[in-house]
């Protein structure tokens, strides 16, 4: 019968014997554990020699004898002779000191779990009797399958003394195209506070006791000011809890996601930044647009539409190599065309406009900027859209589309 304990090694004396692979394989791991690592064997392996070079690791070029395990707060034996190894575990055993005896894990006193880790979790498989670490990597990468995709219980119970905050960028809107890193801190998250364009399907998967704020703002309508969210963001992880704010796209493209960082900062707050997949690339490419293409354009310009027109973005309009990505400019079209047109952009220019990217209503209207107001008003276009400026829109430019994308009115 094998008790599952854990043991911290940090800043204590592990003795490894023998220099071959498992000596390799497994000195990373102790040495993550910050333990004070020596090395007994004759020769070592090109990799174990590596590491020990690396990490000015403590080598005795020699056959380990009786004297090493002296002081010693766990032991680990794989020389690659069985009877060597039989001898260090009996003399481990003597000393009441741990041991694992890589060549039988039975017979050892301990044993290294096949590990899955998720932040500050870990998950150990092990056999209960004999060994097999073939079925014991199995069962931990299944396990490690499902701490990445958020789908276990690793959200503390107990409150910290301080809290954290992780922006995470949610992607264009389907939870797959979120990132490990993003789903597992969601799934460690006691509060979360939600834009309405990020992956809402994720917040289902949420403990029911983790508090959701809903911060979502619409056109014309910001019920929650930003001033407002930095505070949220503050006030819980003052309060111990693990904070996510969780946005559509990425925090730092047009997100505001520098300025609640900066906020963080400011109240000495711990933060992080998730990134994630851009509208600005994400949808295009949804609607079959790559904002790049070899020999048509080598370079993006991504506009904020509510802002006013710079002369960088006129000159990005103008520029027959350049794709413009503009978002949140369903409402500015009208100002935006009146200014490209203005300064002499050709009417003929490109222009896709996507809607409801990477959902089932996913709708694109392709057209030219002189006719792209009236062709927009005319399918009745709504947020959430993004509008490709640029040659990369052209009808015979565009690459297989998904099948949920319905082509609107346009030339």
């Amino acid at each position: 019968m094998t008790t599952l304990i854990g043991i911290s090694l940090a800043g204590r004396d592990v003795l490894m014997v023998g220099g071959g692979s498992v000596t390799a394989r497994r000195l990373p791991r102790f040495l993550e554990e910050g333990a004070r690592v020596r090395i007994v064997a004759p020769e070592l392996g090109s990799v174990a020699e590596a590491l020990v070079r690396e990490h000015d690791v403590e080598w005795i070029a020699r056959a380990v004898e009786a004297s090493d395990l002296d002081d010693m707060w766990f032991v680990h034996t794989a020389t690659g002779d069985a009877r060597t190894d039989e001898w260090v575990a009996r003399a481990c055993e003597e000393r009441r000191t741990l041991c694992v005896n890589a060549s039988d894990g039975a017979h050892g006193t301990a044993r290294l779990a096949a590990e899955a880790r998720s932040g500050d979790v870990r998950v150990g498989v092990v056999s209960d009797s004999g060994v097999d670490p073939s079925r014991a990597a199995l069962l931990r990468d299944a396990v490690a399958a499902l701490l990445r995709e958020g789908r276990l219980p690793v959200r503390r119970r107990r409150a910290t003394a301080s809290g954290h905050v992780a922006l995470v960028g949610g992607g264009p809107g389907p939870e797959d195209l979120m990132t490990v890193r993003g789903r597992r801190l969601l799934a460690e998250a006691d509060v979360v506070v939600a834009d309405r364009l990020g992956p809402a399907s994720v917040l289902s998967d949420l403990d029911p006791a983790v508090e959701v704020i809903d911060v979502g703002k619409r056109p014309g309508h910001h019920p929650v000011p930003q001033e407002r969210i930095n505070e949220l963001l503050v006030e819980h992880a003052r309060a111990g809890r693990r904070v996510v704010r969780l946005k559509g796209g990425d925090p730092f493209v047009l997100g505001r996601g520098g300025e609640e960082v900066a906020a963080c900062l400011a109240a000495g707050v711990a933060v992080e930044v998730v990134p994630g997949i851009s509208s600005a690339l994400a949808v295009p490419q949804a609607a079959g647009i790559p904002v790049t293409h070899r020999g048509t354009a080598g370079s993006v310009h991504v506009v904020n539409g509510q802002a006013t027109v710079s002369p960088a973005t006129l000159a990005a309009l103008a520029d027959p190599d350049a794709t413009t990505v503009v978002l949140m400019g369903v409402a500015a079209l009208p100002r935006l065309v009146r200014a490209a047109l203005d300064a002499g952009v050709p009417q003929d220019r490109p222009v896709a406009i996507v809607e409801s990217g990477h959902t089932p209503r996913q709708r694109t209207t392709r057209t030219t900027l002189g006719r792209a107001v009236d062709d927009a008003h005319a399918v009745g276009v709504a947020n959430p859209a993004v509008i490709v400026v640029g040659d990369v829109a052209r009808a015979d430019l565009l690459l297989p589309t998904p099948t949920s994308t319905r082509e609107g009115a346009g030339p």
